[in-house]
This record gives structure tokens, C-alpha cells and sequence, in this order.
């Protein structure tokens, strides 16, 4: 999300901008580390190609860590961070050629985020969280924000009822998010063999209580826990 790239702009460091492919990409210091900051686009082919552009196209990115928000499915409620331990593309369907979900010719469905950042990013988000006051968020009827791990869906259409949210979470009980990019940052990803970590913030219950002030939660609660996630896991 733009909030997200503008607060972590602020602390980047020796900054200079790269403009390919409509996209601009920050290149600079953050923490301890040399970093490039660009916004995915929405929807999976928006994400693909952003990946690509940082895996392939001369910015030696030796890893990539995915953030914005998604829709809550099972026990997950506004204002608990999602760290992925694994994406599906839920409206993937190749069938009868190939089994539903499963990414043709891939010969699986699920794309798992790299073990050791994933930890390293569930590490910064609990030190980020439990130093962030985050008085904002009783106006979302957030109590007591959880961090959680899980499987996180991706797909090309904002869920947003009801009867979808729970075809969802038939099909995949583990399921604790729904968005538009992930599953696709992996696959990309995984073409190239770098580890990757993604992190949503959950903005809704992707149901017909989807919140309708998307925006303010954007502004007031998301991108400030993604500036102090990220700004944490840089530090060393």
C-alpha cells in the first residue's frame, strides 16, 4: 500500500528511485541493510511482475518480504497480523487436466514461505507490536490484536460476503487470510529460488462485515504496524 511505502520512505536512508515498467523502485539504507521499496500493484499478475522486475532486474534482491492487508478467515479478526506459512491461489482452477488449486505444471498448489525469515519476521512483528500504541484501534472494535501464523489464500476478486468467506474456509480449513497478490510474489519467488515472508494485516472479516472504512484503517492502524514490523526486522 502507498501509506506503507511513504512511512518506510521516511527512514530510508541514501535514497534514489529507479523508474521500470510504470513502477518506481526505492533503492536505499534501512537499518542495517540495504533495501529497494516498490508497491506490488493489485492482483496477481500486477505482484508477479513487480517481483520479477526486483529478482531479474539488476537490484541483486537476494530475498523478498511481501506486507499489506487481507480479509480474516477463521479465528483471525481486524487487527491481527498474518505471517504466512504457506499461499494458495484459490480461484486456480485447471481441472479436469489438472487437480483443482494445483498450478499447472508445477505439480503443487501450495508455495511455502521461507522457514528461517518467516521466524525472523514473526520475531520483529512481536517486538514491533507489543512497543507500538496503537490508539486508533477501539474505534475498529479491535480488542487485544493477535499475531498469528497460517496459510493465506490469493486471488484475482476482493472477498467480501459472507457465502464466499465460508466456501473459503471449507476448502481450506487452515486458512487464516484472503487477499490479491501473495500466492503470485511466491510462485515468482520460487521460479527464481529466493526466500521470501509475507505479512497482512487483517483489515476485515472478508464477509459482509467487510469494514467500510478502509481507508482510516489503512492510515491510523495498517501501515504503522507494517512501518514498525519492518523497521524492526532491519535493525540487525
Amino acid at each position: 500500500m502507498a501509506q506503507e511505502l511513504h512511512g518506510l520512505q521516511h527512514r530510508l536512508s541514501d535514497a534514489h528511485c529507479q523508474r521500470r515498467a510504470g513502477r518506481e523502485f526505492w533503492l536505499g539504507r534501512l537499518g542495517a541493510h540495504d533495501v529497494v521499496l516498490v508497491l506490488s500493484g493489485i492482483g496477481k499478475v500486477a505482484a508477479a511482475t513487480t517481483a520479477t522486475l526486483l529478482l531479474a532486474g539488476g537490484f541483486e534482491v537476494d530475498r523478498i518480504v511481501f506486507t499489506g492487508v487481507a480479509g480474516g478467515l477463521g479465528p483471525a479478526r481486524v487487527g491481527d497480523i498474518v505471517v504466512a506459512d504457506g499461499l494458495v491461489q484459490h480461484d486456480m482452477d485447471a481441472s479436469p487436466l489438472f487437480p483443482r488449486y494445483e498450478v499447472p505444471l508445477y505439480g503443487q498448489a501450495r508455495f511455502d514461505a521461507d522457514a528461517g525469515l518467516s521466524a525472523a519476521l514473526r520475531a520483529a512483528a512481536a517486538s514491533a507490536l507489543a512497543g507500538l500504541h496503537l490508539d486508533h484501534l477501539a474505534a475498529f472494535g479491535v480488542v487485544d490484536p493477535q499475531l498469528r501464523t497460517g496459510l493465506v489464500l490469493s486471488g484475482d476478486r476482493f472477498v467480501a460476503s459472507a457465502s464466499e468467506a465460508a466456501a473459503l474456509q471449507q476448502a481450506f480449513p487452515a486458512a487464516l487470510a484472503v487477499e490479491m497478490e501473495g500466492a503470485a510474489v511466491a510462485q515468482a519467488c520460487r521460479d527464481f529460488g529466493v526466500p521470501f515472508a509475507v505479512l497482512r494485516c487483517i483489515s476485515d472479516r472478508a464477509d459482509d462485515s467487510a469494514h467500510v472504512d478502509f481507508q482510516r484503517f489503512i492510515d491510523d492502524v495498517a501501515s504503522r504496524c507494517t512501518v514498525a514490523i519492518l523497521s524492526a526486522l532491519t535493525e540487525n
